[in-house]
């Protein structure tokens, strides 16, 4: 009886705790350190296991047969459900954000749900629906990433200074940049169900092997598997890597404020990948080749940050991330295993890509006064007499 009683008794505090604060409210009012941190604490936890979910997921959809329940559908369920009780507090009471992080939270919440329904009924209408490029897949993606941009909108805006909000700061780049990573994940899986087909040990189940060729109306053979693992063009991986992936790491130099912050963006991502490999391995679920090479192009965007003019930096950053990301990907395709290599072309594209997004992304920067040295200034200007 003793631990019913204990719990009784910590649940009694944290209601008599928090129903004080259940009032509605505008957004941007002001908010008590102890809930502050609370809200942003539960945030940081909603997208830990998502993220585990999320990992687990890829992993899973290349060894069974889709099935809404799998555990690491309930695993990210479960951070889903803890982020809803959240954007339900923000929006009611107005804690703990500025108009512009609530509706970015607001907006993600809302499309991710809507993109839930619309999964289950494509998946019933399509089978495996087999790309993680998929149009209700996209949308589960965007809705998190508008979702995340407004909690690292809403601690940049509210956090005080010190070494805490770094930390959380750099953090939440982490989560933003494996959801826009995410969907890139299928041709680092692809290249080892692939390589596996080819040693006569196919890591996927028999049963998700023949759902497969019954879909695409052939037979269970290489060329089904490759369709199967690799269902996009290989210019995808390497474009999505030099645009989508390195401009989330200038957002992240830019608003952490840190040299190096890039870098260790991409490393905390890095050394997670390489943690759970052998954890899935160990359980015999596939593996994939982690993306090492990004680190590089990170490099590249922290180094471009000692460029002092935002054009010049833009220019310049994308070139040098562009070849940085280029050739550690061919290294890492030489010495481990990467998705298929391109044409020298294809990067050069992704270079112009990058330089478009960077120059508006340092518009934006500026328009929205996003930069840590922004925020820095403004504390400095409201703790003057």
């Amino acid at each position: 009886m003793k631990p019913v009683q204990s719990l009784r008794q910590r649940a009694t505090t944290v209601v008599e705790w928090a129903l004080p604060y259940w009032t509605r409210g505008k957004a941007g009012r002001e908010t008590p350190d102890d809930l502050f941190r609370v809200l942003y604490f539960g945030w940081l936890v909603a997208f830990s296991f998502k993220v585990l979910g999320a990992s687990w997921d890829v992993s899973w959809h290349f060894k069974w047969l889709r099935d809404d329940l799998a555990p690491p559908h309930l695993l990210n369920s479960v951070g889903t459900a803890i982020a809803l009780g959240l954007t339900i507090v923000h929006l009611y009471t107005g804690y703990g954000v500025d108009k512009a992080a609530q509706r970015l939270i607001a907006w993600g919440t809302t499309i991710f749900l809507i993109a839930v329904p619309l999964d289950l009924i494509n998946h019933r209408i399509n089978g495996l629906d087999i790309t993680s490029w998929s149009p209700s897949h996209m949308m589960l993606y965007i809705g998190t990433f508008l979702m995340i941009c407004g909690v690292i909108r809403g601690w940049f805006m509210g956090a005080k200074p010190g070494r805490t909000r770094t930390m959380v700061l750099g953090g939440l780049f982490v989560f933003l940049f494996e959801n826009v990573w995410f969907p890139a994940e299928h041709q680092e899986y692809g290249v080892f169900g692939i390589a596996a087909w080819d040693r006569g040990q196919p890591e996927a189940e028999p049963i998700l092997l023949q759902f497969a060729a019954d879909q695409m109306g052939r037979a269970v053979d290489r060329q089904m598997v490759v369709n199967f693992s690799l269902p996009v063009p290989d210019q995808v991986y390497p474009l999505y890597a030099a645009a989508a992936a390195m401009i989330v790491f200038v957002f992240a130099r830019a608003m952490v404020g840190r040299m190096f912050s890039a870098t260790a963006v991409a490393g905390v991502y890095i050394a997670f990948r390489a943690l759970i490999w052998p954890l899935l391995a160990a359980v015999d679920f596939p593996r994939s080749a982690v993306p090492v090479f990004l680190i590089a192009g990170a490099l590249a965007v922290d180094l471009a940050f000692l460029i002092r003019i935002p054009a010049v930096r833009a220019l310049v950053g994308s070139l040098a991330a562009t070849l940085f990301v280029d050739q550690a990907l061919r290294l890492q395709n030489a010495v481990f295993a990467s998705p298929p290599l391109v044409s020298p072309m294809t990067m050069l594209i992704g270079g112009l890509m990058l330089a478009a997004l960077w120059l508006g992304g340092e518009w934006a920067l500026n328009r929205h006064r996003l930069r840590a040295q922004d925020m820095e200034a403004v504390v400095s200007a409201t703790a003057t007499p």
